[in-house]
């Protein structure tokens, strides 16, 4: 509870939790990882929740309200709406009420299945000691909190001038969420008066890496949720090498690549909407008897690509959607509808780009045409003959969009890019959303940004690209020959080579982007 001292500034006071064991100094601690050693003791208290909020930056940010992208909350999160409102009605009428319709409310006696909505499991939070760095800037001492020790009594000293709920930092907040964001969450556009109380468990310096190996235990183990959730709550788990040596593979990255190929297969503004062989069935088997990528295919193409695993120094360009380079580069905290919308919106531009398409190569698959297409498939995109419709061709594509926008990621602002700026899109600001209209709505706000301009300029570049297979009628022998090289292991590494090459000799807002690429991964024109 905080009290007003002589000197103005709030305390908060303190209960200290001495715990820690003799084996724990065996851990390997380090600093260039964000896993310096943590203090022996972490401490209780109870805090306002209108106070919490404003101390830790907890807000549905608009862009709207042009506030500065620096004052954002210290570590970027996700953010799942429907939790928050569940509990915000929760707190506000208890269970089962907050689970009732307005019908089921109004009927007779249904006032006696009002109950209270009590919080008593604690907020985690890190407290910032001086000197960190967030976003870039360096907490400045007016936006510290302190801890002071008198005897046995220890508080927290607030921030100078703090007003309570209005209250903003001059650069940095001082207090950063571990676990329990959306409880906070839930008091947006709820005041539950200046009495109501959430306990706190806080942490003073906890080194970040260590903030996501709590947010894991606490969420993970043992109460089990969705892990491919854990991953969008908390990005910065990602890179936590602990995990991939635990399964002894990368749990975020092959369980997010199944989960963008079902979405790319599922949601009907996807090109490859049921186009991908998600059973591996075989042609005669199933209902669609165009050419299709399996969906084991499509996994592996996305985990060389877009969700590349970082191995070390040898790893020239990284996934948009993986871990960054190293544990000081921010990550992009796109979550899944997210990063299915910028897949979709990039293979919805390279249809367009090759339906436009007047070249040589693309009015002869038209030519050729397929039986097996579906009424209005251009062959030159979807027919046998198209490497578009290839593992290669795939594999190529997603290289080289994920290739130019990560060496282009500053110029494009793609940490710009949020989840508030999507929620705006929904329908009436809907809260719950089911998965399709949530990759609609990042779909509609995606299109509205610098990188969407330049993936369609890609697009565009792409559409010229000579496309058939070497098993295309009518080639002549030297076509032939040329197309045979995507054959093989070796075909990956060529095509995107090709493609990169294609493109750096054209003209277009990526050429530059395409000589960084192909000078990063060795290839010669």
């Amino acid at each position: 509870m905080a009290k007003q001292n002589a000197n103005s500034q709030k305390r908060v006071q303190l209960l200290t939790v001495s715990q820690w064991l003799p084996a724990w100094s065996k851990v390997r601690f380090d600093e260039k990882t964000f896993q310096s050693k943590p203090e022996k003791r972490f401490f209780l208290c109870s805090i306002k929740a209108s106070h919490l909020k404003a101390l830790t930056g907890v807000y549905r940010r608009s862009t709207k309200d042009q506030q500065a992208r620096s004052l954002d909350p210290n570590v970027q999160r996700g953010h799942e709406e429907e939790r928050s409102e569940e509990i915000r009605e929760f707190i506000q009428y208890g269970f089962p009420w907050c689970e009732m319709g307005e019908s089921k409310r109004s009927m007779p006696g249904a006032e006696d299945l009002r109950k209270p909505g009590w919080l008593p499991t604690a907020i985690l939070v890190n407290i910032l000691p001086p000197g960190t760095v967030r976003n870039g800037i360096k907490i400045p001492d007016e936006d510290l909190i302190q801890l002071e020790e008198q005897g046995d009594r220890i508080s927290l000293v607030l921030p100078k001038g703090f007003s309570g709920t209005s209250w903003q930092p001059k650069k940095v907040f001082p207090l950063e969420v571990i676990d329990g964001q959306h409880r906070l969450w839930a008091f947006e556009g709820f005041n539950p008066g200046e009495d109501f109380e959430l306990p706190v468990v806080a942490f003073f310096g906890l080194d970040r890496a260590w903030q996501a190996y709590l947010f894991w235990s606490v969420n993970i183990t043992p109460k089990k949720i969705n892990r491919s959730l854990a991953f969008d709550l908390y990005p910065l788990l990602r890179q936590q090498t602990w995990l991939d040596r635990f399964s002894g593979h990368s749990i975020y990255r092959e369980t997010r690549c199944q989960e963008l190929v079902e979405a790319l297969w599922s949601n009907a503004e996807s090109p490859w909407f049921q186009r991908i062989n998600m059973l591996g069935e075989k042609k005669q088997e199933r209902e669609y008897k165009g050419p299709m990528v399996t969906q084991a295919a499509w996994i592996r193409s996305l985990m060389a690509s877009f969700v590349k695993q970082w191995e070390g120094s040898g790893t020239r360009i990284g996934g948009l959607f993986g871990a960054p380079p190293s544990q000081n580069d921010p990550l992009l905290p796109w979550n899944r509808p997210m990063q299915a919308a910028v897949l979709i919106f990039a293979g919805k531009s390279l249809r367009t780009s090759v339906e436009d398409s007047q070249a040589p190569w693309a009015k002869h698959l038209r030519r050729v045409g397929d039986v097996g297409l579906l009424k209005g498939d251009d062959p030159a995109f979807y027919g046998e003959y198209s490497l578009l419709s290839s593992d290669q061709g795939i594999r190529g594509f997603l290289f080289v969009v994920n290739d130019l926008c990560f060496v282009e990621t500053e110029r494009l602002a793609l940490r710009e890019w949020r989840w508030e700026d999507v929620f705006e899109e929904l329908s009436g600001g809907k809260i719950s959303a089911t998965e399709e209209e949530a990759v609609n709505a990042a779909l509609k706000s995606f299109a509205k940004t610098k990188a969407a301009k330049f993936i369609e300029e890609i697009a565009i570049g792409l559409g010229s690209y000579d496309w058939r297979t070497s098993s295309t009628p009518n080639l002549s022998e030297n076509e032939r020959l040329g197309q045979s090289v995507f054959r093989g292991s070796g075909g990956y590494k060529e095509m995107r080579r090709q493609l990169l090459l294609h493109l750096s000799e054209r003209r277009g807002p990526y050429v530059d982007a395409t000589k960084v690429v192909m000078k990063s991964l060795g290839y010669k024109k």
